[in-house]
């Protein structure tokens, strides 16, 4: 079986401001790449933080040129990068919650997350999912938030061949029990991987638990965030076998 990296980012966004919040995902990804991280996944609309009233007015196009350092910068390093952002597409005025693959070839892959939260309708549309991601023999199946609360949602992307289910989110410590629990069974009861990576700080009037996590697919826990903050939480397969870290990014090498 042949050597896999993974990262959620665990990034404290800031309220609105794009570009601060780029230049923080780039801190991210140069971090990543230092460890060998083929693929990093951040929270769900990290790039803008999870701000309702603001999507509209910063939602945009996936193929705007704002995108473009952090394209180039996936290009460079060879680290592909899934950010969180308020999206429009095709000329419609429909905002959606969107993940966007910025693929280490320099491609752009779109996820569009399918199931709203209850309120979310007020700001946002429901999309249309997305591709999933192939690394040799692994595939990934992303979702985003409350994607994940929906049974039937981590059922089809097994059916289609995934045995890695990524995650985008916003968890509160009131959710982040029953939360986890879901995904950790998910890992067992479908064999796959899953991936949770959680903000790190408080967005859009939630505070974040923070706790980023990687289960294996036999539903153990390979490595967690003790808390909220900036953090990469790092799983590696080498030989069959995961191995986790949790890499501040004030100690990333």
């Amino acid at each position: 079986m042949s050597t896999l990296t993974l990262a959620a980012a665990q990034a404290v966004s800031i309220a609105g401001d794009l570009n601060a919040n780029i230049a923080s995902h780039m801190r991210f990804m140069t971090a990543a790449a230092e460890q060998g991280v083929q693929l990093l996944v951040f929270p769900e609309l990290s790039l803008t933080g999870y701000e309702g009233e603001m999507a509209s007015a910063l939602a945009i196009d996936p193929l705007d040129a704002v995108l473009a350092p952090l394209r180039d910068l996936a290009c460079e390093l060879g680290i592909t990068t899934v950010v969180g952002m308020p999206i429009r597409q095709q000329a419609s005025p429909a905002v959606l919650i969107g993940a966007l693959i910025l693929a280490a070839d320099g491609s752009l892959g779109v996820y569009s997350k399918q199931h709203l939260h209850a309120g979310e309708e007020v700001f946002f549309a429901a999309g249309v999912g997305g591709p999933s991601l192939v690394f040799g023999a692994d595939t990934v199946a992303l979702a985003v938030c409350a994607d994940f609360s929906h049974a039937s949602h981590a059922a089809a992307a097994a059916e289609q061949g995934a045995n890695i289910y990524a995650a985008g989110v916003l968890i509160s410590e009131k959710g982040y029990a029953p939360d986890t629990a879901l995904l950790q069974g998910y890992a067992r009861e479908h064999s796959m991987l899953v991936l949770m990576a959680n903000h790190g700080g408080p967005t859009g009037g939630w505070v974040s638990a923070g706790r980023s996590a990687i289960w294996s697919a036999q539903g153990l826990l390979i490595v967690a965030a003790p808390g909220p903050g900036d953090v990469l939480v790092v799983a590696r397969r080498e030989s069959g076998a995961w191995q986790g870290q949790v890499v501040a990014l004030t100690d990333a090498p």
